[in-house]
């Protein structure tokens, strides 16, 4: 019985962490690579995120959705 209880809680975190991050994700401006590419930007891959970003132009920082 004492250890379900710590499981329990345990599982219940986790649940609300992995609920919070679609969301975060969700938040963040996005846009497709060939909009950036016609508004003078260029798609680049940022090793650190792990992420493809769009660098200068109007969209310059914004994350890319697709290609």
């Amino acid at each position: 019985m004492r250890t379900r209880i710590p499981a329990f809680t345990a599982a219940l975190v986790l649940a609300a962490l992995g609920a919070a991050v679609p969301v975060a994700q969700a938040a963040v401006p996005a846009i497709p690579g060939p909009t950036c590419t016609a508004a003078e930007g260029t798609v680049e891959y940022d090793s650190s995120t792990g992420q493809w970003t769009c660098k200068g132009g109007e969209h310059d920082g914004e994350l890319i959705t697709e290609s």
